[in-house]
């Protein structure tokens, strides 16, 4: 299928001027901390507004249902990192597209790299756009409490998203996934600060109502093509809740053994999705309760709290800096991709190879490389302007889950499994996985003709 690649192989999410073996020092829990920096994030917000276009039952039911895809789908990934045994290798596939090309072949590496860069690329540009409504969601938050409820308070989102970006200048520096245990574990804290916040309001808001607002069939409408195009459209957004297919063996890859990676990470996955979806469905369902019909579409910034506005203050700060990190772990295997290719084309090029030591009398010593500098900068940049043109936060959510949703966590690791396991066609595990693909498939297509339904009419109202 492939040629064993030895060790010291450049890995997209290892420095590209290294080919030195790495230590690999990650446990369960730094490998806990980032699947929740990267799950629980901008989609946790919209769970409340998802929950209310599906109702009490459909609603709850599909946030379950893509937390056992989610683990189905990592299940399968985590045995494709060590070849040709899943314990003991003694090969390693350390990125999402090493594994395609090995399993698959070069024809299908090729459409999954386009649909990958375009899935990181996508979350970094979503969590932008999240960060301008909190930061938004701040500044609104003190008006209304110094000026009251109804007052005219009515800020811009370009600000803050050049502030959002400024910051991430400087973050994505960072110079691989091996750096960002620190920064994972302060956005995992702040993601569960966050959502027991989001939690907390939405069950005093029930307790102050003295009933639970909503209903089996969610939000009316006034014709059955509108409810339709919204319950695709909470799909989307329930799917945009779990994206972390993309990154697992990247995760996997910086832990280290005994025991087997793989069996470290599945036990990571099982206790990072069941601590999220936990989170998910008292948000998305505490926030239905409270609020009903009027359920906002982003939780914590959407305004159904107003008081106390220091407790919603703090919630969209933690959000706020739970995002720094999120947006770079979608970022850092987009700048080790591309930083790889650059070597490989340019190979005696300075700007591309140099580093340069900077030292100072108050910071430790660090390394600085022309192209980093200037393609991470380039990438932060575009993320930030698109986003300024397209500031829909629920709608580009949807239109992103169901962009990635099948390729990403169902077909390729499905194929792959198929493939590794030698599974015999019209066998009676090969129609049970091809089955699966297939109603994936369907509910992929639903969600996002809802959501670019949406997106255009967000666009243009």
């Amino acid at each position: 299928m492939g040629e064993e690649e030895e060790d010291n192989q450049l890995s997209p999410l290892l420095p590209s001027s290294s080919t030195s073996s790495v230590k690999r020092t990650g446990t369960v829990w730094t490998a806990v901390a980032h699947i929740i920096t990267g799950v629980i994030g901008a989609g946790v917000l919209s769970l409340a507004w998802s929950t209310a276009q599906l109702g009490w039952i459909a609603g709850p039911i599909s946030v379950l249902v893509f937390a056992a895809i989610t683990l189905v789908s990592t299940y399968i990934l985590c045995d494709c990192y060590m070849y040709p045994h899943p314990h003991y290798g003694p090969n390693r596939l350390r990125s999402y597209m090493d594994a395609v090309l090995f399993y698959l072949g070069e024809k299908n590496h090729k459409v999954c790299g386009v649909i990958l860069m375009e899935t990181l690329y996508g979350s970094t540009l979503a969590y932008v756009i999240t960060s301008a409504s909190s930061i938004k969601a701040i500044q609104k938050s003190n008006c209304y409490h110094r000026e009251g409820h109804n007052a005219p308070c009515s800020y811009e989102d370009t600000s803050s998203m050049l502030l959002f970006g400024a910051v991430q200048v400087v973050m994505s520096q960072i110079p691989d996934f091996h750096n960002m245990k620190w920064l994972s574990m302060l956005a995992a804290i702040m993601s569960f600060a966050y959502s027991f916040i989001g939690f907390g309001l939405g069950l005093a808001q029930v307790i102050k109502n003295g009933t639970i607002k909503g209903s089996i069939n969610g939000v009316p409408t006034a014709n059955i093509a509108d409810k339709l195009w919204l319950v695709f459209q909470a799909l989307g957004d329930i799917a945009f809740a779990y994206p972390y297919s993309g990154i697992v063996l990247e995760i996997q890859d910086t832990l280290k053994s005994p025991p087997p990676e793989n069996k470290t990470m599945k036990k990571a996955s099982i206790i990072a999705v069941s601590l999220t979806t936990f989170f998910y469905l008292c948000c998305g369902c505490f926030g239905y309760a409270a609020f009903g019909n009027n359920t906002p579409g982003n939780l914590l910034t959407g305004f159904g709290f107003y008081e106390p506005y220091w407790l919603v203050d703090l919630a969209n700060a933690c959000i706020i800096l739970h995002l720094v990190g999120g947006y770079q772990i979608f970022g850092q295997p987009v700048f080790a991709f591309a930083e790889r290719w650059f070597i490989n084309r340019f190979p005696n090029s300075w700007f591309v190879n140099n580093y340069y030591t900077n030292k100072h009398r108050w910071f430790p010593s660090f390394q600085i490389n022309p192209l980093k500098i200037c393609f991470r900068t380039a990438y932060v940049a575009s993320t930030t302007a698109i986003a300024m043109m397209f500031p829909y936060f629920n709608q580009v959510l949807g239109v992103l889950g169901a962009l990635n949703f099948w390729p990403l966590a169902i077909y390729f690791p499905v194929e792959m499994r198929i493939v590794q396991k030698k599974i015999q066609s019209w066998t009676r595990k090969w129609v049970a996985l091809k089955s699966f693909s297939f109603v994936c498939l369907l509910v992929t297509i639903v969600a996002f003709i809802g959501s670019i339904q949406g997106l255009i009419n967000a666009k243009f109202e």
